[in-house]
């Protein structure tokens, strides 16, 4: 697995040279000096200028411009450009575009707009990242390559239908044993003949049942073809990875993810990563928590490695809805927050802000008005200045004691599955638990069910609705041998392709629960009930509202800690806990109110023995990052107003320089990393 050769706090970000004439690139590398930018990613989408038509190439102009670069002390993150394929591949080889979900033949146009199973595009793919390979493998200012960007789309064409077919005839081997998997006795779709099988789509068996939710009649099919999706433009990933290797086989290989994106397993995906990087794009409506929920679940997918942040915008982006700038103090505090989590870069999109197009008024490090004399400017200065000070943590690593689970398998099927609810939301179920282990001031890995989670004293997993054998075992080992295990309603109920487990509910988790759900009650929105506790626990006490769903429990074993005040299920278990070998097993059958949620979460962590790292206030969030004996402290103040922090000890802080201890101001929007003093 190859390293990043330099051994600094990555700072820089999209840099689109031929997008500009070369008396521009003088001026862009005395800003870079100015900002102290060590590093720039190109030519991302330049497969048109590097390569005008199928027997030409014309590297001269990126020649120039790495040399540029380098021998004013600037590496480069060398980009694939085959995120957008020249319009003359488009028109030589019309297999190159894709169908989309209602059928459509896509024009060539936009960006990943692309047939992941076109043999035209694949072939075209090869050859341009081979010829940069061969040309920049010697190449002193390549620290580190990026394969295309933000791999995405889908594609419905019959390139694909006739690789979907290849790829389930590998994973079921007979069309007896699919028939098996698929429940194709429903409605009549037994399968006789592997051509039979045709792509899920608006044609057939997908719907959008709302706006923006889509449902299948047919989820085996549907759960299979993400899966094969997902595979397929992975592997366009890997072929480009694996020309990269030959040529260059120490260099560090990564593709920009995007967080909680529905349509790609990234937990496959990380496994052929040599670093993890993504793209952060937070509103300004976006609390701390939701921001760390995503650093932590992009953190996760190699959970004992540091990551790069690879995009963010210095202050406004152009496609949400409404592009708001970032208030002062915020980009500054928002890149402290990712090296709070594990991050090892500051990086942006873009460099320069476009001229035209619809990235026109996206930000950018450089502005329209062409100077740097801008309150933004003033911020990226001050942030490029402080991380020279911090090489010292560089590729140190993040320890947590608690993780929440995070499957895409799970967030396919559960939300395209039909049945109880139809506007079930994982991410918002996510978020709530997530809040909750936030508050705990402690680490809070994001992992996948079938990671090993022997080190973790507390794991919670809402809304876990599809498992494979391996991790309903892997959570049952870990009760079994002292964890403390948190789940709720529609949890443990079908296997990995969306087949109930029989035997009743919650499947999986039946045993392991101590209960037998007898019955799942979908609330309508404008219905609430509540649930009454048993005796206090922790800080609850009394009762609390609940929605949602109302799970109907039967105990098997397990002891009730809260019962249902409402309906024909009033008086039965709503939450219960349950031993099970050496650890325990909550059970919450509905949606509590968020503060039931988060002290109920608090007594079970504590419980575990889980501590915060420090006492700080609230709105001031704390992780720590661990290297060579060393722990480095984080605090980062997301509250409107100064906060004093109590320290017991004495503390090296980084950004300042100074020695700290007893009381010490943070004030509104700073940050504060602490070395504690050996004594």
């Amino acid at each position: 697995m190859g390293k990043i050769k330099l051994k600094k706090f990555l700072h820089g970000g999209d840099y689109n040279p031929d997008q500009w004439p070369e008396d521009v690139w003088e001026k862009d590398i005395e800003y870079m000096k100015y900002y102290n930018v060590n590093a720039v990613s190109m030519p991302i989408f330049s497969w048109a200028q590097l390569q005008p038509n199928e027997d030409e190439f014309t590297f001269e102009w990126l020649d120039k411009i790495i040399d540029k670069l380098y021998s004013d002390g600037i590496h480069v993150i060398l980009a694939t450009p085959t995120a957008s394929q020249p319009a003359w591949l488009s028109k030589k080889y019309p297999d190159v575009l894709p169908v989309d979900i209602h059928g459509r033949k896509r024009k060539h146009g936009a960006r990943q707009n692309y047939c992941p199973n076109s043999p035209n595009f694949k072939n075209a793919a090869r050859r341009i990242v081979e010829e940069m390979a061969k040309r920049y493998k010697d190449h002193p200012a390549v620290i580190m390559w990026h394969i295309s960007n933000e791999y995405g789309p889908y594609c419905y064409c019959e390139n694909c239908a006739k690789a979907f077919r290849q790829w389930l005839k590998e994973r079921y081997k007979t069309l007896d044993e699919l028939n098996k998997r698929w429940n194709t006795a429903f409605w009549g779709h037994t399968f006789y003949d592997w051509d039979e099988i045709e792509v899920p789509s608006y044609l057939n068996e997908e719907y959008e049942y709302m706006p923006g939710r889509q449902k299948s009649s047919f989820q085996g099919l549907s759960l299979d073809y993400k899966r094969f999706m997902s595979d397929s433009l992975l592997n366009l990933y890997k072929m480009e990875v694996e020309i990269i290797k030959k040529y260059m086989p120490d260099i560090p290989v990564t593709t920009n993810l995007m967080g909680p994106f529905k349509p790609l397993d990234y937990h496959k995906w990380a496994k052929h990563m040599d670093i993890v990087s993504w793209d952060n794009y937070p509103s300004i409506k976006d609390t701390p928590s939701s921001i760390a929920f995503k650093h932590d679940l992009m953190r996760g997918l190699k959970r004992d490695q540091s990551w790069i942040l690879m995009e963010q915008t210095p202050s406004q982006t152009n496609w949400q809805w409404y592009n708001s700038a970032k208030r002062p103090g915020m980009i500054r505090l928002l890149s402290f927050h990712a090296i709070a989590h594990g991050a090892d870069s500051v990086l942006y999109f873009q460099w320069r802000q476009s001229v035209a197009s619809c990235e026109k008024f996206h930000s950018a490090m450089v502005p329209h008005v062409g100077h740097l004399e801008t309150r933004v400017s003033k911020e990226l200065k001050k942030i490029g200045d402080e991380l020279l000070r911090l090489d010292e943590i560089l590729e140190s690593t993040t320890k947590s004691e608690v993780a929440l689970l995070f499957d895409w398998e799970n967030w396919w099927a559960l939300e395209e599955s039909m049945g109880f609810r139809n506007d079930i939301s994982y991410l918002e179920h996510i978020d709530a638990y997530y809040r909750a282990l936030y508050k705990l001031k402690t680490n809070v890995d994001v992992v996948d069910p079938k990671e090993d989670l022997t080190r973790y004293k507390l794991v919670v997993a809402p809304l876990l609705y599809l498992l494979d054998e391996e991790s309903a075992k892997n959570i049952e080992n870990y009760v079994k041998n002292g964890g403390i295990f948190i789940t709720t309603y529609l949890s443990g109920l079908v296997d990995e392709n969306d087949r109930v487990i029989l035997g009743g509910y919650p499947g999986w988790f039946r045993e392991l629960c101590g209960i037998w759900v007898e019955e799942i009650d979908a609330l309508f929105p404008d219905m609430k009930n509540a649930i009454i506790l048993e005796k206090p626990i922790g800080e609850l006490d009394g009762k609390y509202d609940c929605d949602f769903i109302c799970d109907v429990i039967h105990l098997e074993g397990a002891r009730a800690l809260a019962y249902y005040e409402q309906d024909y299920y009033s008086g039965m278990p709503a939450v219960v806990e349950n031993d099970y070998g050496n650890g325990k097993v909550i059970y919450i059958g509905t949606r509590p109110e968020q503060r039931f949620i988060e002290c109920l979460v608090k007594y079970y962590a504590e419980k575990a023995g889980v501590q915060p790292i420090l006492p700080v206030p609230e709105g001031v969030e704390i992780t720590k990052r661990e290297k060579n004996g060393n722990e480095y402290v984080f605090l980062l103040n997301f509250n409107g107003y100064d906060v004093i922090i109590e320290l017991k000890d004495e503390y090296y802080e980084l950004i300042t320089q100074k020695v700290l201890g007893g009381k010490a101001t943070l004030a509104s929007k700073e940050v504060m990393i602490l070395r504690r003093l050996k004594g």
